[in-house]
């Protein structure tokens, strides 16, 4: 079965070449604003479901196609990926310490056949001072990434606790995947025994 991530993401890459998954990259090209109020878990589903129906229509049929869309949510309020360096340091000195959610959404499509789901796991960040925000975004680590850090990188120095799927604060909560994968004839532990 061929499989296609629809992500450019190299953390999605890197998590779907750990779980075993031989796939193709195809970038989908959507547009991302979400129109209304909706909630988090609501505004993931719904854009890694476009992201899946866009690659979907370069795809062959019987092709398995996973898509996702990452956001940090403090309060109620979406922090997406920061545009300047200003942003950057808002965001994380809203973050800093306190709690907040990352949500991702997930989509498979394959053969007509769809499935979205979402995660969520809290974060909690310790106490930041001006100046250790100001060396961390001058490392250019968290210019591309949702809430401005990346867990999997210098970011972790900032985070003093996670209650869920650490994958998903990277991008892939690698778990909800398998089991979704599962339910499409996918079992990743019996490919991995091959």
């Amino acid at each position: 079965m061929d499989i296609i991530l629809a992500s450019q993401s190299p953390r999605r890459k890197e998590l779907m070449g750990q779980i075993g998954l031989k796939f193709k990259v195809v970038s989908p090209n959507v547009d991302e604003h979400v129109e209304g109020n909706p909630s988090p878990a609501q505004m993931v589903e719904e854009l890694s479901l476009r992201k899946a129906r866009a690659v979907e229509q370069q795809a062959d049929g019987d092709e398995l196609i996973i898509a996702a869309d990452t956001v940090v949510a403090l309060e109620g309020t979406v922090l997406g990926k920061p545009e300047t360096e200003r942003d950057a340091f808002s965001m994380l000195s809203a973050l800093s310490g306190n709690r907040h959610y990352v949500y991702t959404g997930v989509t498979v499509i394959q053969g007509g056949r769809v499935e979205t789901q979402h995660e969520v796991t809290t974060v909690t960040f310790r106490e930041l001072e001006p100046d250790e925000i100001t060396h961390y975004i001058a490392t250019g680590e968290p210019m591309d990434k949702a809430g401005a850090y990346g867990i999997q990188g210098l970011g972790a120095l900032l985070v003093s606790g996670i209650d869920g799927d650490y994958f998903n604060v990277m991008g892939l909560p690698v778990y909800r995947l398998g089991r979704m994968l599962a339910g499409f004839g996918v079992d990743l532990l019996a490919l991995a025994a091959r």
